[in-house]
């Protein structure tokens, strides 16, 4: 509890030899050249063998409540249950938060995980401990010091050519760095690290600025306009100036992304219908949670989507509200900010699930929606910062979590796992971050025990220990 406290205080298998080759066999010694060809061979080969799948992660930074979303512990004390109460759902025997109506309804087209935990509760560590699925060598601190599974997924799948970034993440303009969230790629290599599309999408000036790919070439192409007419005018400049010529190669291979039609195409969200668009919310996390959607539909294997402040897109900020899930008491008003957050959340998820299954994505696309870690059961009470009164709250919690999964040709409609009374710690079933990240690469069709090299050569297992969850297989 000491830790917890301080912590609170701060808060603001063996080596393939498909791996050796994506760890960058040509600095390998003890390789030649036709050994190198012949493993170059096999991962074109692995790479065309690999299912035409795809995921969508929702990332939650600070840690959702469980016990406000969907673990809800309605005969624990009145210190631990809080003040929300459970509403049933199409699914006999699953309970949801009553602020999520919309879950409620479509419960049988997603699984919920209750039973995840780590040991990592400041963010830092509990960013690094989940997304890489390693323990960090520093519990706090948001720089990677191995993958992201996001970045091990686009290395891994590097062969495939789909005319667009094969790994993309959207988060908000200022918070657009790889390691704001641990997004970053370590020893797989930073050119593997997401295309970043900073900003808010139901903007209608909205721009994809990270369409600007060298300073050669100045123009910014954006997801409502440019998109329609920029590509052409890019192409136009880039013919005209030679600077196609002068590029790194890096440059030169992202551009050559950035002009397909596949690109322009996948990227413009004026092409769905207005319905669909206002159900899905006419809101950051909203217009997101689509554009994922879209990304996935046109072949991208790894989409990430940050939905941290619901106080924008004319949602007018709380004095007692924070701007990600990090609920302190210090931070928010826990209730207060969740009855503002909740309804946005609620209506982006459920969208994207119906979605993915209205058109027929309900296998090819594996959704994981989650963040770092769960909140403390036990409510606590303090003056909060902006408001200067006392106020509930619920602190960093890893020892307990809840995520929602769907499609990925998964079983459900099923609540896998659960916490004991008090929503303290897993009761049955126990599992870890790296459970789910093995059940991820299975569906992707990649062998989570292969390894690739690190910095220093040495082999590097994907994940050093989980295996699939069997209860969505």
């Amino acid at each position: 509890m000491m830790e917890q406290h301080r912590e609170q205080q701060h808060c603001q298998g063996p080596i393939s030899r498909r791996s050796v080759l994506k760890a960058g066999a040509l600095g390998v010694g003890g390789l030649g050249l036709s050994q190198l060809l012949q493993l170059r061979a096999e991962a074109k080969q692995a790479a065309v063998s690999q299912p035409d799948t795809s995921i969508i992660f929702i990332w939650l930074p600070g840690g959702p409540p469980h016990m406000e979303t969907y673990d809800m512990k309605p005969d624990a004390p009145a210190e631990y249950r809080g003040d929300f109460r459970p509403i049933r759902t199409n699914v006999p025997g699953m309970e949801v938060c009553e602020h999520l109506p919309m879950h409620a309804k479509i419960a049988d087209k997603f699984t919920l995980i209750r039973s995840i935990a780590h040991e990592f509760a400041d963010h830092g560590g509990g960013h690094k401990r989940f997304l890489t699925g390693r323990k960090p060598a520093t519990p706090t601190g948001f720089v990677n010091d191995a993958p992201a599974v996001g970045s091990l997924v686009s290395r891994l799948r590097s062969q495939r050519n789909i005319g667009l970034p094969n790994y993309i993440s959207g988060t908000a303009a200022g918070r657009a760095g790889v390691d704001v969230y641990s997004f970053g790629a370590a020893y797989a290599g930073s050119s593997f690290v997401p295309f970043n599309i900073p900003g808010d999408p139901s903007e209608e000036n909205f721009q994809v600025k990270n369409l600007s790919v060298s300073s050669a070439v100045s123009e910014r192409l954006d997801d409502r306009l440019a998109l329609l007419d920029g590509f052409d005018t890019l192409r136009r400049n880039v013919d005209q100036s030679g600077a196609m010529d002068a590029m790194q190669q890096f440059n030169q291979q992202a551009m050559e992304l950035l002009l397909s039609e596949k690109s322009r195409r996948a990227f413009d969200l004026s092409r769905e219908p207005d319905a669909l668009r206002d159900r899905y919310g006419r809101h950051a996390w909203g217009q997101r949670a689509l554009l994922a959607r879209r990304l996935v539909e046109a072949g991208c294997s790894f989409v990430t989507m940050v939905m941290e402040n619901p106080y924008q897109s004319g949602v007018t900020r709380l004095k007692q509200g924070v701007y990600n899930w990090d609920s302190h008491a210090v931070n928010c008003h826990l209730y207060d900010d969740a009855l503002a957050r909740l309804p946005i959340y609620d209506r982006a998820i459920t969208a994207l699930v119906e979605d993915l299954h209205q058109r027929g994505l309900e296998k090819k696309v594996m959704l994981v929606v989650t963040g770092e870690f769960g909140r403390t059961p036990r409510i606590n009470t303090q003056i909060g910062t902006q408001t200067g009164v006392r106020q509930p709250g619920r602190d960093h919690w890893p020892r307990a979590m809840s995520m929602l999964v769907s499609g990925g040709g998964m079983q459900t409609g099923q609540v896998v796992g659960q916490t004991n009374s008090k929503g303290e710690e897993p009761k049955d079933r126990a599992l870890t971050p790296n459970d789910l990240w093995a059940s991820v690469y299975r569906h992707l069709g990649i062998d989570h025990h292969q390894a690739i090299l690190d910095h220093s050569g040495r082999p590097m297992p994907l994940l050093p220990f989980g295996e699939p969850i069997s209860e969505l297989l």
